[in-house]
């Protein structure tokens, strides 16, 4: 009974394997180049290794099979992309708007808030927090900004003289700061331990989903509750959970201590991104992103899992992203001392002739500063990929994708593909003068993404790299300790390196002396 069960078995696998690879929509994914596979598993083999491993082979595979490649895992096509013609007919269309499978993984964290939503839901979620980031609104953040950029500045001044710093949790701990006094209205000075654990966790989340997403098998819940990862999992979403879930709380309790009379600035006709907040005139009437969210479910639109999912969507989309573009940022200028120096010089300019104090304007006018941010943005950009799935058949370019398969848009092969940007490995931020940009693909350069889901806080996040990056180039001067030639990178939810990342931080003064 149990060799006829087997037999039944295999030839169901192998004739399903046959209809999908034979039916009309496994013919037209084969027609797309691809290393060779195995049959029934694809390339399940080849995903499997260190998060490393994971990196040169997603860079090697793109650049081999350029610009369009497919691999199987199992039954599952996935369709990588890397022209931006195919990425504006993916991203431009709102017939494809949906995310794929692959972000399944992250639902135990963010549930279906607006990364991972789709159809109406996201449509409904994107009109209610589309005014969050309106400019009337980030004019008003600012202040928060530039304060938590001195609030770094000061921390590297008091340890005295020269200080080397691993980049990544010193900028995620002023990143974490920012979104929470902006977007939530609530501070976490003085919490440095608790959210100290909050990062640790986002860390060891970011693993675990990595882990997770490599092995098709551990899609199931079922199958993962019963690991080891799974059961750590647990355990990291509860203090992720719980660290989103007090933020709510006490932003809940002050609205009622005000008697919610903030929150009376959002009627029906304020749910717009025409929005007025010119009234408001100080830090705590300032209008953020989860007085939104409260305001919805007061009118009954959202329930506290959904103000949940959504606060846990942006604290870390809101921190994470922002500070390894910082981080990168500071690499880039630590090795590049000529344009180090021109971005110095510039912001001492716009101070000496603008006031003494960093302000809106004065970042406003920085225009060096912000092609040196896109040139970042496009060498390490931290959202370094996108997943989407069609809703229906699609032609691109070269090959017909079919309805429903999961499609992967590699922004990081985009943004250094040489067709598109001579000597794409060189830091030059000239290359977004205006005279160099105009008629360039307007899909060549993705790093907010593009088209009706874009990312909605890509302002918010220019002006706080801005602001951090200014006020430590204005007071300290960046030698590199790690070089960027040397960097070694790994899959993770963001870009992501393997080892740490140093600079040394020479106070100007200090400099000045020695001269």
């Amino acid at each position: 009974m149990i060799v006829i069960t087997l037999i039944l078995f295999v030839l169901i696998i192998l004739i399903y394997n046959y209809y999908v690879h034979y039916g009309r929509n496994g013919r037209l994914i084969n027609l797309i180049p691809g290393p060779s596979s195995y049959p029934i598993i694809g390339h399940v083999l080849m995903l499997q290794g260190s998060r490393e491993n994971l990196w040169k082979l997603l860079i090697t595979i793109t650049d081999k099979y350029y610009p369009i490649c497919k691999i199987w895992g199992f039954f599952t096509p996935i369709v990588s992309l890397r022209d931006p013609d195919d990425m504006e007919a993916i991203l431009n269309n709102m017939k494809h708007i949906n995310k794929s499978l692959i972000y399944d993984v992250l639902l135990p964290w963010f549930n279906t808030g607006l990364l991972t939503s789709g159809g109406t839901k996201w449509q409904s979620r994107r009109k209610i927090l589309t005014p969050a980031f309106h400019f009337n609104i980030l004019q008003h953040f600012v202040e928060i900004l530039i304060e938590e950029s001195e609030n770094m500045t000061k921390s590297l001044k008091n340890t005295g003289g020269t200080v080397v710093k691993d980049l990544i949790p010193f900028i995620s701990e002023h990143t974490l700061n920012a979104i929470c006094e902006t977007a939530m209205g609530i501070s976490l000075r003085d919490q440095g331990a608790y959210q100290q654990r909050y990062r640790k966790a986002v860390h060891e989340m970011g693993e675990i989903v990595m882990y997770r997403l490599m092995r098709q098998w551990l899609r199931y819940n079922w199958i993962f509750s019963l690991i080891s990862k799974g059961k750590k999992q647990a355990k990291i979403l509860r203090i992720l959970h719980g660290f989103t879930e007090r933020i709510i709380a006490k932003r809940k309790l002050y609205q009622e201590c005000t008697n919610n009379q903030y929150l009376k600035d959002f009627d029906s006709d304020t749910m717009t991104e025409t929005s007025d907040v010119e009234t408001i005139k100080i830090r705590k009437k300032r209008l953020a992103l989860l007085d939104l969210l409260i305001a919805a479910s007061r009118k009954g639109l959202l329930t506290d899992l959904d103000i949940r999912e959504e606060v846990d969507t942006f604290m870390f989309e809101g921190h994470d992203t922002i500070a390894k573009g910082i981080c990168f940022a500071l690499l880039l200028l630590a090795e590049h001392k000529d344009i180090q120096n021109r971005v110095r010089d510039e912001i001492r300019t716009a101070i000496e002739e603008n006031g003494k104090k960093f302000t809106i304007n004065i970042l406003q006018n920085l225009s060096y500063l912000d092609r040196c941010i896109k040139e970042v943005l496009r060498l390490y950009p931290s959202v370094y990929f996108i997943s989407r799935i069609t809703s229906e058949d699609i032609k691109l370019k070269s090959y017909i994708i079919p309805a429903k398969t999961i499609v992967h848009l590699n922004i990081y092969g985009l943004h250094r593909d040489p067709n598109f940007w001579p000597n794409p490995e060189i830091f030059d931020p000239d290359r977004f003068l205006l005279e160099k940009i105009r008629n360039r693909h307007p899909y060549s350069y993705l790093p907010f993404s593009a088209g009706p889901r874009n990312c909605i806080g890509q302002r918010f996040a220019l002006l706080e790299m801005k602001a951090m990056i200014a006020s430590l180039i204005h007071n300290f001067y960046l030698e590199p300790i790690d070089y960027l030639k040397d960097l070694q990178m790994e899959i993770d939810l963001v870009l992501h390196p393997v080892h740490p990342l140093r600079v040394k931080f020479v106070p100007i003064v200090k400099m000045h002396a020695t001269i």
